[in-house]
């Protein structure tokens, strides 16, 4: 960490933050604080937001009002959080989250200019109890300079102790303090650097960017692969996933994350398994952009599709098993092996075979399957997966079926049943004809199934 920086006092007149484009909730919360005699302040994400013509999709603030003094000026407010405690005050869908200023534990106050001395975990994360403080210690504990802007509701100044507006003006992002050090605070900030400097097309700071190649394999083993997953949706599913995908392999943080597609990088960026990625991210983004739904078991089925089938391959030519139930063998240890870093929920993990599966069944296209697969819940997911299959391998088989599937879900009742009677199964049609043949003889054998 360095020294404090000298506040700027930004005035009303030279930036553009408006009351009108602020949260009416996180207004009452604002008045209230200062009619109670605290200080409060509009920070982080918010006042960035608003300063570069974004509407905010939450509105926090900062006090010097301890959360047990929220909790007594506002009924409707909730403590959360244990290392560090948060009051939520609750108006309807919207909760404004407020934060007391944080301070410097004793620990952090000795090794402000030593960074060898301090309490590290056993991958060298350093490790501090959170304690209160006031706006100027609390401005040096946040992550980014940028995310470091304090507006004041009462006489409509911003205040700025890190250098955040002139790194707003330049699109920098830029950490506060020494890079290495906040890294071994939290390894997750690796990765909110790369997401806001792929969300704000910023450029990072050549002294922020420098350490994280190097540390990132040995910090993320330090965060639960349940955060980690969080941390992959907000990454993936933000609407700026191709952009992310990109800065993320450069500085080897989605290598770490998903090791399992990493082994087949190529340096042309060619390979099946990097074609799917970038075709299913731009999928998403465009999903997003528009302001429809994403479902992250979609992306996830894609993204290991071709790890999947790779490990159906070997498992076959290892064993005696049949075609399905090695694919079904290989789906649960593909599964097994990505939650070992991200740690996917059931909830997810069971869509995702759903998906997988559906890709087998497809090719199965008679009367007795085709109504039935169009009518399942997850068919489109999986008609989109067929489809990506089809324009990544340029397979005239697969875009075959990719054509029939398209045609056959949108015709009307009659022309369905003429489809199915003019359909030659047995050569022209099938995809796959080995998972058309196993599948049949498979129905009656027993699955192998676990959940991871």
């Amino acid at each position: 960490m360095k020294n404090k920086n000298v506040m700027t006092l930004i005035p009303k007149e030279s930036h553009k933050i408006s009351r009108k484009d602020i949260s009416k909730n996180a207004l009452k919360v604002l008045y209230r604080l200062d009619k109670a005699g605290y200080e409060a302040y509009l920070v982080g994400g918010s006042v960035r937001d608003l300063l570069l013509g974004k509407k905010p999709k939450d509105f926090d603030i900062t006090t010097n009002a301890t959360p047990e003094q929220m909790y007594q000026l506002f009924r409707n407010c909730r403590l959360v959080g244990r290392r560090f405690r948060l009051a939520h005050v609750i108006f309807n869908s919207e909760i404004i989250e407020v934060a007391t200023f944080r301070g410097y534990t004793q620990t952090q106050k000795k090794n402000i200019f030593n960074t060898n001395i301090s309490h590290r975990s056993k991958n060298e994360m350093l490790i501090y109890e959170n304690t209160f403080g006031c706006i100027e210690d609390d401005a040096q504990q946040r992550d980014l300079t940028i995310n470091s802007l304090y507006y004041n509701l009462i006489d409509f100044t911003i205040r700025d102790y890190v250098n955040g507006i002139h790194d707003l003006q330049t699109r920098t992002i830029r950490l506060i303090g020494d890079p290495e050090t906040r890294y071994r605070e939290d390894p997750v900030r690796m990765l909110r650097v790369v997401r806001f400097a792929s969300k704000l097309n910023m450029n990072i700071a050549t002294e922020t960017a420098k350490p994280i190649p190097r540390l990132v394999t040995i910090l993320l083993k330090d965060i639960p692969p349940s955060r980690l997953f969080e941390e992959s949706l907000k990454l993936l599913q933000d609407g700026y996933g191709v952009r992310t995908y990109h800065m993320m392999r450069k500085y080897k943080l989605f290598q770490s994350l998903f090791p399992i597609l990493a082994c087949s990088f190529t340096e042309q960026e060619d390979s099946k398994i990097e074609k799917m990625l970038v075709e299913v991210l731009k999928n998403t983004d465009k999903r997003i952009n528009k302001a429809m739904r994403t479902n992250p078991a979609f992306l996830f089925a894609a993204m290991f599709w071709y790890p999947l089938l790779e490990l159906t391959t070997k498992i076959l030519k290892n064993t005696k098993l049949i075609y399905y139930n090695a694919f079904v063998l290989a789906m649960n240890e593909t599964l097994n092996k990505v939650c070992k870093t991200i740690a996917i929920p059931k909830r997810i993990t069971t869509l995702i075979r759903e998906i997988w599966q559906l890709q087998l069944r497809m090719s199965l296209r008679n009367s007795k399957h085709a109504w039935k697969l169009i009518e399942h819940v997850k068919f489109r997911a999986a008609y989109d997966l067929l489809k990506l299959r089809a324009d990544i391998e340029n397979n005239i088989d697969l875009q075959r079926l990719s054509q029939w599937w398209n045609e056959f879900q949108t015709a009307i009742l009659t022309q369905q049943k003429n489809m199915l009677n003019i359909l030659d199964l047995d050569k022209n049609y099938c995809s796959d004809k080995k998972v058309y043949n196993v599948i049949n003889h498979s129905s009656r054998s027993s699955i192998i199934d676990h959940n991871p």
